[in-house]
Protein backbone atom coordinates (compact mmCIF):
# COMPACT_ATOMS: atom_id res chain seq x y z
CA UNK A 1 0.00 0.00 0.00
CA UNK A 2 1.51 3.04 -1.01
CA UNK A 3 1.36 6.41 1.70
CA UNK A 4 -0.27 9.44 0.55
CA UNK A 5 2.39 12.32 -0.27
CA UNK A 6 1.36 15.80 0.17
CA UNK A 7 3.05 19.25 1.21
CA UNK A 8 3.43 20.28 4.83
CA UNK A 9 0.27 22.37 5.49
CA UNK A 10 -1.80 19.25 4.42
CA UNK A 11 -0.35 17.10 6.11
CA UNK A 12 -0.50 18.47 9.56
CA UNK A 13 -3.90 19.60 8.37
CA UNK A 14 -5.35 17.19 10.86
CA UNK A 15 -3.61 18.12 14.02
CA UNK A 16 -6.35 19.22 16.41
CA UNK A 17 -6.85 21.51 19.42
CA UNK A 18 -5.28 19.74 22.48
CA UNK A 19 -3.52 16.40 20.69
CA UNK A 20 -0.10 14.98 21.90
CA UNK A 21 2.34 15.45 19.14
CA UNK A 22 5.99 14.00 19.17
CA UNK A 23 8.41 15.17 17.76
CA UNK A 24 11.88 13.53 16.50
CA UNK A 25 14.98 15.15 17.18
CA UNK A 26 17.94 15.64 19.57
CA UNK A 27 19.07 19.27 19.72
CA UNK A 28 18.59 19.79 16.03
CA UNK A 29 19.74 16.68 15.16
CA UNK A 30 16.72 15.29 13.35
CA UNK A 31 14.07 17.91 14.16
CA UNK A 32 11.44 18.20 11.36
CA UNK A 33 11.88 22.30 11.49
CA UNK A 34 9.42 22.60 7.96
CA UNK A 35 6.85 20.23 10.00
CA UNK A 36 6.72 22.14 13.12
CA UNK A 37 6.43 25.45 10.89
CA UNK A 38 3.87 24.00 8.85
CA UNK A 39 1.90 23.41 12.51
CA UNK A 40 2.21 27.09 13.95
CA UNK A 41 1.02 28.09 10.35
CA UNK A 42 -1.70 25.40 11.11
CA UNK A 43 -2.73 27.38 14.02
CA UNK A 44 -3.49 23.93 16.74
CA UNK A 45 -3.10 24.92 20.13
CA UNK A 46 -3.26 23.82 23.65
CA UNK A 47 -0.69 20.92 22.82
CA UNK A 48 1.24 18.20 24.63
CA UNK A 49 4.61 17.73 23.02
CA UNK A 50 6.97 15.20 23.59
CA UNK A 51 10.60 15.64 22.55
CA UNK A 52 13.85 15.44 24.39
CA UNK A 53 13.97 19.08 25.06
CA UNK A 54 12.18 22.01 25.21
CA UNK A 55 13.02 23.64 21.59
CA UNK A 56 16.49 26.11 20.73
CA UNK A 57 16.18 29.44 19.65
CA UNK A 58 13.27 30.69 17.87
CA UNK A 59 12.93 28.89 15.26
CA UNK A 60 11.01 24.98 15.44
CA UNK A 61 9.95 24.01 18.04
CA UNK A 62 10.64 26.63 20.50
CA UNK A 63 8.94 29.16 18.23
CA UNK A 64 5.60 26.84 18.41
CA UNK A 65 6.24 27.33 22.30
CA UNK A 66 6.62 30.96 21.64
CA UNK A 67 3.51 31.18 19.79
CA UNK A 68 1.48 30.07 23.12
CA UNK A 69 0.25 26.80 21.54
CA UNK A 70 1.75 24.53 24.00
CA UNK A 71 0.40 23.75 27.43
CA UNK A 72 2.72 21.15 28.23
CA UNK A 73 6.05 19.51 27.61
CA UNK A 74 7.45 16.14 28.05
CA UNK A 75 10.88 15.85 27.75
CA UNK A 76 14.31 15.15 29.29
CA UNK A 77 16.42 18.06 28.98
CA UNK A 78 14.76 21.29 29.22
CA UNK A 79 17.48 23.71 29.54
CA UNK A 80 19.61 24.11 26.68
CA UNK A 81 21.80 27.20 26.15
CA UNK A 82 19.45 29.05 24.28
CA UNK A 83 15.82 27.83 25.26
CA UNK A 84 14.18 31.73 26.24
CA UNK A 85 10.78 30.62 24.56
CA UNK A 86 10.14 27.90 27.26
CA UNK A 87 12.05 29.37 30.06
CA UNK A 88 9.99 32.46 29.94
CA UNK A 89 6.60 31.09 29.56
CA UNK A 90 7.33 28.59 32.38
CA UNK A 91 8.51 31.02 34.57
CA UNK A 92 5.47 32.97 34.04
CA UNK A 93 3.65 30.03 34.62
CA UNK A 94 1.93 29.42 31.26
CA UNK A 95 3.50 25.87 30.08
CA UNK A 96 3.23 22.71 32.36
CA UNK A 97 6.84 20.02 32.43
CA UNK A 98 7.13 16.70 32.67
CA UNK A 99 10.66 15.88 33.44
CA UNK A 100 11.43 12.57 32.35
CA UNK A 101 14.93 10.88 32.56
CA UNK A 102 16.23 10.41 29.06
CA UNK A 103 16.11 6.66 28.79
CA UNK A 104 12.63 6.32 30.30
CA UNK A 105 11.50 9.20 27.98
CA UNK A 106 12.89 6.58 24.85
CA UNK A 107 11.50 3.47 26.84
CA UNK A 108 8.08 4.89 27.81
CA UNK A 109 7.68 5.90 24.22
CA UNK A 110 9.05 2.37 22.95
CA UNK A 111 6.60 0.57 25.10
CA UNK A 112 3.61 2.46 23.63
CA UNK A 113 4.73 1.36 20.22
CA UNK A 114 5.51 -2.34 21.69
CA UNK A 115 1.70 -2.43 23.55
CA UNK A 116 3.34 -2.57 26.99
CA UNK A 117 1.32 -0.24 29.46
CA UNK A 118 3.63 -0.29 31.69
CA UNK A 119 7.38 -1.21 33.13
CA UNK A 120 10.00 -1.20 36.40
CA UNK A 121 12.93 0.77 36.12
CA UNK A 122 15.19 1.74 38.63
CA UNK A 123 16.05 5.17 37.76
CA UNK A 124 14.61 7.80 39.23
CA UNK A 125 13.06 4.97 41.81
CA UNK A 126 13.13 6.44 45.86
CA UNK A 127 13.55 10.30 44.51
CA UNK A 128 10.81 12.98 43.66
CA UNK A 129 10.61 11.92 40.22
CA UNK A 130 9.00 8.81 41.47
CA UNK A 131 6.34 10.42 43.95
CA UNK A 132 2.72 9.59 42.95
CA UNK A 133 4.16 6.45 41.13
CA UNK A 134 4.07 2.61 42.04
CA UNK A 135 7.51 1.78 43.68
CA UNK A 136 8.02 -1.90 44.37
CA UNK A 137 10.92 -4.09 45.86
CA UNK A 138 12.24 -6.75 43.24
CA UNK A 139 14.53 -9.20 44.52
CA UNK A 140 15.96 -6.27 47.37
CA UNK A 141 16.09 -3.64 44.71
CA UNK A 142 13.46 -0.61 44.41
CA UNK A 143 11.95 -0.36 41.22
CA UNK A 144 9.43 2.64 39.97
CA UNK A 145 6.72 1.41 37.08
CA UNK A 146 6.30 4.09 34.34
CA UNK A 147 3.72 3.90 32.07
CA UNK A 148 3.43 3.57 28.45
CA UNK A 149 3.89 7.50 26.17
CA UNK A 150 1.45 7.90 23.24
CA UNK A 151 0.52 10.14 20.84
CA UNK A 152 -2.17 11.66 18.85
CA UNK A 153 0.87 12.69 16.13
CA UNK A 154 4.01 11.92 15.42
CA UNK A 155 6.29 14.66 13.26
CA UNK A 156 9.27 12.82 12.13
CA UNK A 157 12.67 13.65 10.36
CA UNK A 158 13.83 11.08 7.73
CA UNK A 159 16.38 10.87 5.20
CA UNK A 160 14.60 8.65 2.79
CA UNK A 161 11.46 7.53 2.19
CA UNK A 162 9.39 4.88 -0.21
CA UNK A 163 6.27 4.97 -1.36
CA UNK A 164 5.07 2.49 1.16
CA UNK A 165 6.63 4.94 3.95
CA UNK A 166 9.68 2.63 4.36
CA UNK A 167 12.44 4.98 6.10
CA UNK A 168 15.94 5.56 6.52
CA UNK A 169 17.73 8.52 8.35
CA UNK A 170 21.11 9.84 8.35
CA UNK A 171 23.56 8.82 10.63
CA UNK A 172 22.13 10.73 14.71
CA UNK A 173 18.98 12.11 12.73
CA UNK A 174 17.48 8.84 13.73
CA UNK A 175 17.40 9.24 17.41
CA UNK A 176 14.07 9.36 18.57
CA UNK A 177 12.36 8.87 15.00
CA UNK A 178 11.40 5.65 15.22
CA UNK A 179 9.88 4.87 17.86
CA UNK A 180 8.01 7.69 17.93
CA UNK A 181 6.54 6.29 14.93
CA UNK A 182 5.30 3.08 16.27
CA UNK A 183 4.41 5.20 19.19
CA UNK A 184 1.65 7.33 17.53
CA UNK A 185 -1.71 7.06 16.03
CA UNK A 186 -0.43 9.26 13.08
CA UNK A 187 2.98 9.56 12.09
CA UNK A 188 3.85 12.49 9.73
CA UNK A 189 7.62 12.11 8.01
CA UNK A 190 9.27 14.80 6.12
CA UNK A 191 12.01 12.98 3.78
CA UNK A 192 14.52 14.47 2.05
CA UNK A 193 14.33 12.17 -0.76
CA UNK A 194 10.73 10.13 -1.61
CA UNK A 195 11.51 7.24 -3.90
CA UNK A 196 9.54 4.63 -5.79
CA UNK A 197 8.24 0.87 -4.08
CA UNK A 198 11.12 -0.91 -3.97
CA UNK A 199 13.91 1.82 -4.07
CA UNK A 200 14.85 1.15 -0.70
CA UNK A 201 17.15 -1.84 0.21
CA UNK A 202 15.03 -3.49 2.48
CA UNK A 203 18.21 -4.55 4.52
CA UNK A 204 18.73 -1.18 5.59
CA UNK A 205 14.68 -0.25 6.56
CA UNK A 206 14.84 1.01 9.61
CA UNK A 207 11.13 1.98 10.42
CA UNK A 208 8.58 -0.32 8.38
CA UNK A 209 5.95 1.57 6.14
CA UNK A 210 3.54 0.06 8.44
CA UNK A 211 4.34 3.14 11.45
CA UNK A 212 4.07 5.94 8.73
CA UNK A 213 0.86 7.47 7.74
CA UNK A 214 1.95 10.66 5.70
CA UNK A 215 4.97 11.84 3.53
CA UNK A 216 6.01 15.11 2.65
CA UNK A 217 9.22 15.70 0.23
CA UNK A 218 11.59 17.95 1.91
CA UNK A 219 14.47 18.11 -0.37
CA UNK A 220 16.74 20.33 1.02
CA UNK A 221 15.43 20.38 4.86
CA UNK A 222 16.81 23.41 7.61
CA UNK A 223 19.13 22.59 10.06
CA UNK A 224 18.35 23.72 13.41
CA UNK A 225 21.71 24.77 14.94
CA UNK A 226 22.26 26.96 11.49
CA UNK A 227 18.98 28.48 11.75
CA UNK A 228 19.67 29.56 15.94
CA UNK A 229 23.68 30.48 14.91
CA UNK A 230 21.74 32.98 12.41
CA UNK A 231 19.29 34.44 14.73
CA UNK A 232 16.72 33.03 12.33
CA UNK A 233 12.82 33.36 13.88
CA UNK A 234 9.30 32.00 12.52
CA UNK A 235 6.73 33.29 11.70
Amino acid sequence: MTKPVMDAAEAVAPIFDGATVMISGFGGSGAPIELVHALIDQGAKGLTVVNNNAGTGMVGLAALIREGRVDKVICSYPRTSDARAFTERYLAGEIALELVPQGVLAERIRAAGAGMPAFYTRTAAGTELAEGKEQREIDGVLYVMERWLKADFALVKADCADLAGNLTYRLSARNFAPIMCMAADTAIVQAREIVPMGGVDPAVVVTPGIFVDRLVKVAAPAQEELLVNAGASYP
